[in-house]
């Protein structure tokens, strides 16, 4: 254990993490590749939705996919842990990036202090988070409001069905008609949690 915390200190303060495992699963599968794939094998779907989408779906699924890691028992060692918490570190800044920047008129110097206060990234990289998030308004936020509908969707079918539901069954229904806007999403749940209630 004290070799484990300690090692969990000398990466933090080296910046040295393992942020592989949270990075495949956002990215490859069950992540955007996964969701896109599927998305783009819907032939039903016309062509701008199978090859189009709404960032707060394909963002939001990815962010949902790195939460399953430790579910689905990715994170194997402390590091791989850590690595997903300094993720989720940084989503935490983009979202006050994003807002700073565009709610409340922050400038980007201002953008850069507040990373550089708060982060141990690099000052090359944290300039270009800030120029990423002045160019996008809204995307750091539609990556996580994505997320907490999803899992907000399955909360509530657990809840709804109990003991009847099914977590495959459930990822079936957010992938399987490609990106959906959040409100259109839910209802469409909404439907499919009642029609599993009367099966």
């Amino acid at each position: 254990m004290k070799s484990t915390l300690i090692s969990l200190l000398f990466s933090f303060i080296l910046g040295c993490t393992d942020q592989s495992t949270s990075s495949s699963q956002h990215e490859a599968s069950p992540g955007h590749h996964f969701q896109g794939t599927i998305q783009q094998e819907i032939t039903d779907l016309p062509m701008f939705r199978r090859f189009g989408g709404y960032t707060v779906y394909s963002e939001g699924w990815a962010l949902y996919a790195e939460s399953l890691g430790k579910e689905l028992g990715l994170f194997t060692d402390p590091m791989m842990w850590y690595g997903r918490l300094v993720d989720e570190q940084l989503r935490a800044m983009r979202l006050v990036l994003d807002t700073g920047l565009h709610a409340l008129g922050w400038s980007r110097e201002q953008a850069i202090q507040y990373m550089l206060d708060n982060s141990s990234m690099p000052e090359s990289d944290i300039t270009s988070e800030v120029e990423r998030y002045i160019a996008t308004p809204g995307q750091a936020l539609s990556y996580k409001i994505g997320q907490f509908k999803i899992r907000e969707l399955r909360e509530l079918s657990e809840k709804e069905l109990g003991e009847q539901f099914d977590i495959k069954e459930f990822h079936t229904q957010i992938l399987i008609d490609g990106g959906l806007p959040m409100p259109i999403l839910e209802a469409k749940i909404k439907r499919w949690i009642d029609s599993q209630k009367k099966s």
